[in-house]
């Protein structure tokens, strides 16, 4: 329970005052500002540590994502405060808004080459949405309240308030009078131009051939019932990207699944390709349209009718020219569904057994397809196998978490969505290594009844090993699976086949992880064969524990990217 607000109080405490008004209750934290944090706990704030900055964003950003709230981060100026841009870049491409609090140097020292002084402003310009320093106490509350605006509405992302560490012990006033909470998002939720809506309804009922393709938004906008609802109710075959997976069910008979750079004959959607490609009306939700959600503009058909909901006019047409439904996804879905309720739907009700079918078959074929692989015995064992254990463990609530690079690709393509709204969480807005564990603090952080399993790549761990520390002293059970194959191995099957031969970079020396994890004060098991995952994953989901799990993995498995086939021979 928070403590009353003083009447003699410091600009920290006003501060975090401020904060807990907007619906925070958790910040991720090192030490400074010292003088927040020591005073966030009479605000009924606590503080999430972290090792370094890098992984505090992260922490912040995961955090974002699964709780509908502002994930807050707090640095001190100077390098650490640098060590902030890579994960507010991420969550600026993500479009995941976050808040950094930032401790600047004493307004006195201003531009006199103080200990650790940096241009902040022009530093995280481009990183962020809204950066301002406050250097006056009497508008602490107009800049917190700015701040929260700007990270919420329209298309979130992340804001920067920079805090000269004097400007905290000074006296302040009595708190406002104040009393809004925008620390939610969507902020404002839109509705789109409902005469457009009616026109997509249109176009969307007399298609021949529509597909709804959904991207990371439909989680953004915490949309995916009506996502599902409009599917279901209007017959139309659904894809998602790599961060709108879960945005339906995978299990619905007009799922796709995963569709982009990675439909291989290995992957599920394999049969979705020409689905897609003949579709003569594709309805985008909250989708960027990037490079790897359309397989490099290869995958979407140049010659359909587009629509597209996005709060962000700027990304209707970006790459497609669209029936622009700029607008909410949440309301506008729904308003969507209701227009097409009130058309003849009698041609897409007719058209669903066969394309039904046709998926079914898709999906049998790849079933059969790699069946062998997702039950291998033996060393050095299969990523596969690994998912397709952990796939038969997970509860629907359950979120999984994902370093960048393969490990995203293995669980995207290789676990089941089995209900809409269903979390994956992947860093894909500028896909840095090193956010698998990072994420996963903060998504178990935001939902501390769900279970939260990580999955890294052993390069992708080296950039995280000191957060285990972190897990053990904030006892959060999340299991840690790292696939350790001994090469950066995108990096190096990319090399090979771009250039026919790789980097030294690509290869490590051999590091024990289990070792590192025993280190740090948890669990940590070494795994060399596809048979004794499935008891590994059990003993470690019965801890209710932080603990780790190391899969010795072949260096030669691949994900079914489409640019891999034809030059590495397939693992069936």
């Amino acid at each position: 329970m928070a403590n009353a607000p003083t009447a003699n109080a410091n600009v920290a405490l006003r501060l975090a005052e401020a904060f807990a008004r907007h619906g925070v209750t958790v910040t991720f934290g090192q030490s400074l500002p010292s003088a927040f944090h020591l005073a966030a706990p009479h605000a009924g704030i606590h503080q999430a540590v972290y090792r370094q900055e890098n992984m505090g964003g992260a922490m912040a950003d995961a955090y974002a994502r699964i709780s509908g709230k502002v994930g807050v981060v707090t640095a001190q100026n100077g390098p650490a405060a640098t060590l902030l841009v890579a994960p507010l870049a991420e969550a600026m491409k993500a479009s995941v808004p976050v808040i950094a609090l930032v401790q600047e140097v004493t307004r006195d020292t201003t531009d006199k080459n103080a200990f650790q002084e940096l241009d902040h402003i022009r530093m995280f310009d481009a990183v962020s949405k809204f950066t301002r320093r406050i250097d006056r106490a009497d508008r602490l509350e107009d800049y917190v309240d700015m701040a929260f605006v700007a990270a919420t509405s329209g298309r979130p992302g992340p804001a920067v308030l920079l805090l000269p560490a004097d400007l905290l012990l000074e006296k302040a006033a009595a708190a406002s009078n104040r009393r809004a909470n925008n620390g939610s998002f969507p902020l404002d939720r839109t509705l789109a131009d409902p005469t457009r809506i009616e026109q997509a309804a249109k176009l969307l009922a007399e298609a021949k051939n529509p597909v709804i393709l959904s991207g990371g938004g439909v989680h953004l906008s915490f949309a995916a019932s009506e996502l599902a609802a409009l599917q279901q109710d209007a017959h139309l075959p659904v894809g998602t990207t790599f961060m709108g997976k879960g945005g339906v069910a995978e299990t619905h008979p007009l799922s796709l699944g995963v569709v982009g750079n990675t439909m291989g004959p290995g992957a599920r959607s394999h049969f979705a390709r020409p689905i897609i490609e003949s579709a003569d009306v594709v309805l985008l939700v909250g989708n960027r349209t990037n490079q790897n959600g359309t397989d490099s503009w290869k995958l979407y058909p140049r010659d359909a009718t587009f629509i597209h909901i996005d709060p962000d006019p700027l990304e209707i047409g970006r790459n497609y020219e669209a029936l622009r439904l700029n607008g909410d996804a949440k309301l506008t879905l729904a308003a969507l569904r209701e227009a097409m309720l009130r058309l003849d739907l009698s041609s897409r009700a007719a058209a669903r057994p066969a394309l039904e079918a046709s998926i079914a078959q898709g999906v049998a074929e790849y079933q059969a397809r790699v069946a062998g692989l997702l039950a291998r015995d033996g060393s050095p064992a299969r990523p596969e196998r690994v998912m397709a254990e952990l796939d038969r463990r997970l509860p629907d609530d359950a979120i999984v978490v994902a370093d960048a690079s393969y490990s995203s690709n293995w669980i995207n393509l290789f676990l089941t969505a089995r209900r809409p709204g269903q979390r994956f969480l992947t860093p894909r807005g500028l896909a840095g290594l090193g956010w698998g564990v990072p994420m996963a603090i903060g998504a178990q952080i935001a939902a501390p009844n769900s279970r939260v399993v990580c999955l890294c790549g052993d390069g992708g761990f080296g950039h995280s090993w000191a957060e285990l520390e972190t897990l053990r002293r904030m006892g959060i059970p999340v299991t840690v699976i790292v696939l350790n194959n001994g090469i950066l191995g995108f990096q190096k099957h990319a090399e090979d086949m771009k250039y026919g031969d790789h980097t030294i970079a690509c290869d490590f020396a051999e590091v024990d992880h289990a070792a590192i994890a025993r280190a740090c004060g948890i669990s940590g098991v070494r795994i060399e064969r596809g048979e004794e995952i499935g008891a590994a994953l059990d003993a470690a989901f019965a801890s209710n524990a932080p603990n780790l799990i190391e899969v010795l993995t072949d260096p030669e498995a691949r994900p079914p990217f489409t640019m891999y086939h034809g030059h590495y021979p397939e693992p069936y």
